[in-house]
């Protein structure tokens, strides 16, 4: 394996409020390799969006991330200056939202925010940010460029706007792509062809994507490796083939079970403060009062994630209670 571009060891993201601390992402660790495709999934309240977002250093007010360390291309990304910040976020590591409408301004033009992009992190006159945005509307589908330009956000599909928002992304040429929900607000026909889009860019530039999503059946089509979070921390991590081949983790088996039309007979009830956010500090194992294989131990701390074998990391007592080799990383 190359040299990994995202290196993420112990990361975690806590709140802070009159009430006190409470730590929503714990312990997350993973790498990226130049190129890949790595997907995230969780349910909603599970940490994936915020341990993206905090590496960007977006996360919102209130919240603060610390970690071992978090490093891109050997960059500390937590200890950087909002200006050396900036010259990564859109650059070299970029985003794309689940609501296209959301991040685009509604008061200017398609061209105006594609072309900031371009000027903010390239030496280039109007003209040139201009012919390279139209290069890009054309590059990720959107016909008659020149138009296009000129237009305000309302006047795209929801398709098309996210079509925009992929383009604006792409303007920085990043080495990282996170793709966050980026289909969730568009019907099922658009939401193959902005996965395919994103598929086609990834395969031309050689950047690597994060996908952030709560569809393990999307993750089956375009993964390579997936990262299983729950109640804030990674539970299992292996490439997807195994994943769906031979799933470890009890609740990485209730996501696959609930891609079977009689899911609701085979899925726990959810517990209701994993679901609102709960404490990823908490004592015990998060997924603990849903699971079919509970213990006593796992109600008593939390497992650590471990290598169970080569390219497999599961967080589970029942798991890896009888291998020796404990381990944050592959």
């Amino acid at each position: 394996m190359s040299a990994a571009i995202l290196d993420i060891e112990q990361l975690a993201v806590s709140f802070t409020s009159r009430s006190g601390t409470r730590t929503v992402v714990a312990d997350v660790s993973f790498q990226l390799e130049p190129g890949e495709a790595v997907g995230v999934v969780g349910e909603s309240g599970s940490g994936k969006s915020l341990s993206m977002l905090s590496l960007l250093g977006l996360l919102p007010d209130g919240a603060r991330a610390r970690a071992t360390h978090a490093r891109f291309d050997g960059h500390e990304l937590l200890t950087l200056t909002t200006a050396q910040l900036n010259a990564i976020r859109g650059r070299e590591i970029a985003i794309v939202f689940q609501d296209p409408l959301t991040a685009l301004n509604p008061v200017l033009t398609v061209g105006r925010q594609i072309t900031e992009v371009i000027r903010r992190h390239f030496p280039v006159s109007k003209a040139e940010a201009l012919r390279r945005a139209e290069q890009l509307l054309t590059r990720v589908g959107i016909p008659d460029p020149t138009l296009r330009l000129r237009q305000y956000p309302h006047q795209f599909s929801g398709g098309m706007r996210q079509r925009v928002t992929i383009a604006m992304a792409l303007a920085g040429e990043p080495r990282v792509l996170i793709a966050d929900e980026p289909t969730t607000a568009l019907d099922v026909t658009v939401q193959a062809e902005i996965v395919g889009l994103i598929q086609t860019l990834q395969r031309q530039t050689g950047m690597s994507v994060i996908w952030v999503t709560h569809d393990m059946a999307l993750l089956a089509r375009i993964a390579e490796r997936v990262l299983v979070m729950y109640g804030g921390r990674i539970v299992e991590d292996a490439s997807a083939e195994r994943v769906f081949a031979s799933p470890r983790h009890p609740y990485t088996q209730v996501l696959l079970a609930n891609l079977r039309p009689d899911a609701s007979m085979l899925a726990p009830p959810a517990s209701a403060s994993v679901q609102a956010g709960g404490d990823a500090a908490a004592v015990g194992c998060p997924f603990a009062p849903r699971c079919p294989q509970v213990m006593d131990k796992c109600r008593a701390a939390a497992p650590p994630l471990v290598v169970v074998s080569q390219g497999l990391r599961v967080a589970c007592w029942a798991v890896n209670a009888d291998e020796p080799t404990s381990d944050s990383k592959l």
